[in-house]
């Protein structure tokens, strides 16, 4: 598989990356050794070997949610906050 020149600028535009034209060589040659060296997995026989999801015995560790009573009260939490509306704090908008 050939790396195109434009595939290059493509991947720096979107890495906002500003690539020299020698770097877009060196790049090109180094993206093209990696794929020849990955393309080698190709060559090997995986029938009969099960997919490696997890390389670790690992399980999730679950504890039971204790919900513990709260001694402030709504009115006092509220009062807290800078400002308020309908009963709940208001924050400012974040996008």
């Amino acid at each position: 598989m050939e790396i195109k020149r434009e595939e290059i600028l493509h991947l720096a535009e979107l890495s906002n990356f500003s690539l020299s034209e020698q770097e877009v060589e060196s790049l090109g040659k180094d993206l093209q050794g990696i794929l020849s060296y990955i393309s080698q997995l190709d060559e090997l026989d995986t029938s009969g070997v099960e997919p490696t999801y997890q390389v670790f015995e690992m399980e999730n560790v679950w504890r039971a949610d204790k919900v513990l009573p709260q001694e402030a009260a709504r009115e006092e939490l509220l009062a807290l906050s800078k400002e308020t509306e309908d009963n709940q704090i208001k924050v400012p908008k974040v996008l």
